[in-house]
């Protein structure tokens, strides 16, 4: 048997996971090469506790290399264009052959999509952003805080109320509780609108609970740093003391010049194999676009949201179906829609929401009680993300063991 090139663009999580897995199932003849050109990689369920103070930089990232096993060949360059026609993706240094492509280059953050949204508005969604925003809650003392989400979809449907949250505790914890007033704006009808009425009713509380005002259908429509104030459409314009933005998400613009995103401005999958529609392409976690059961209000089809649990499977699938394919035997695995987070809510304690995205009518799910078991979860699975490969199997059978599910396939690196 000849050696077959998979090539994997991105280490995220989706991407790592498929590297780990490929290298864990193939023989070494076949090249696992993962291309990426940060060469540090950083856990982005921990910038909320960056944004705290309770991480620094050094806890929460670690050099790609010492996430991934022995025998993958690591491109620390940037993909640049794609040729799926003649199976080559071109690096800043390289070309680069592929019997296999799996794209996992996740969403990139585009502030200048929404008039008056500069890279220096304060943000949690990045490294960097999440220590500048530090800085400035641990100097703010007292007004108003807009969180506001810029556009939809973004990645993490949880985070804003997380974030939220946190930002109360923070203050709560300062002695500040009574002086800042914190309200988050959103497009959404209701808290995590695919996750249905009941969980949303639930969030909406949660919120409540620590003095969060919820606004939601309010479509940013521009920001204005002179005046500090933010206008909607059709809605009165309001003012702020502090800025927080979820900017709107792109796709690379690799993959659009590829031709391989579609309208939504994302890359179309089979939501079971993750397949594009290109020969031996696959896609998995935020950059692609999967409709799951179920209207909108405009009655277009839903989406599965983005989130990295969803990579994470989606790549664990996708490395069963490479490797059966490059054995000559059948692929079985399949994506199966299920999926689950769990939701900071300060004090040491969160909420544990979990479901049934391909469900029909309309996805099933239904969020446990606060408790902090959800959140000793929650930091053994980032010790877990972040430990050398040799540490992974305990503690992720301890995290598993206080909420998390393994989704019907071994999660593990």
């Amino acid at each position: 048997m000849s050696g077959k090139s998979v090539v994997i663009l991105g280490a995220g999580v989706g991407g790592l996971v498929a590297a780990n897995r490929l290298r864990q199932l193939l023989p070494r003849e076949h090249q696992i090469i993962l291309v990426e050109k940060k060469p540090v990689h950083a856990f982005a369920p921990s910038f909320l506790w960056l944004m705290t103070g309770e991480r620094n930089t050094e806890q929460i990232t670690r050099e790609v290399q010492r996430l991934v096993r022995p025998g993958i060949r690591i491109i620390p360059q940037e993909a640049r264009r794609l040729d799926t026609v003649n199976h080559r993706v071109e690096t800043t240094g390289e070309t680069l052959n592929y019997d296999y492509l799996i794209i996992a280059l996740g969403a990139e953050l585009a502030p200048q999509l929404t008039p008056g949204l500069t890279d220096d508005v304060h943000t949690f969604y990045t490294l960097k952003g999440a220590q500048k925003l530090h800085e400035a809650l641990r100097q703010f003392r007292g007004g108003k805080i807009a969180l506001v989400i810029g556009k939809l979809p973004y990645k993490c449907p949880g985070a804003p109320h997380e974030g939220a949250m946190l930002i109360a505790d923070f203050f709560r914890k300062q002695g500040l509780k009574d002086k800042v007033e914190i309200l988050l704006f959103t497009p959404e009808a209701q808290p995590m609108p695919v996750a249905g009425p009941e969980l949303g009713k639930a969030l909406r509380q949660m919120l409540e609970s620590k003095n969060i005002s919820f606004n939601p259908s309010h479509n940013l429509a521009s920001i204005d740093q002179n005046s500090h104030e933010l206008s909607f459409e059709g809605k009165d314009p309001f003012r702020y003391d502090m800025l927080i933005a979820i900017p709107p998400h792109v796709a690379p613009q690799i993959v659009q010049e590829a031709g391989l995103t579609d309208g939504s401005g994302w890359i179309p999958v089979d939501r079971a194999t993750l397949k594009t529609n290109r020969e031996q392409v696959f896609a998995i976690g935020d950059i692609t676009s999967i409709s799951i059961p179920g209207r909108w209000k405009s009655d277009t089809p839903m989406k599965l949201p983005k989130a990295g649990v969803f990579a994470h499977v989606q790549a664990e699938v996708v490395a069963h179906r490479i490797a059966s394919e490059i054995d000559n035997s059948s692929p079985t695995a399949e994506f199966c829609g299920l999926g689950y987070c769990m939701l900071e809510a300060g004090e040491d304690l969160a909420g544990f929401a979990f479901g049934d995205f391909f469900a029909e009518p309309t996805p099933r799910l239904e969020l446990r009680r606060i408790g902090s078991a959800w959140h000793i979860g929650k930091v053994l699975f980032e010790k877990w993300w972040l430990s050398p490969l040799g540490m992974k199997r305990e503690l992720l059978r301890m995290s598993l063991k206080l909420g998390g599910k393994t989704m019907g396939i071994p999660i593990e690196i």
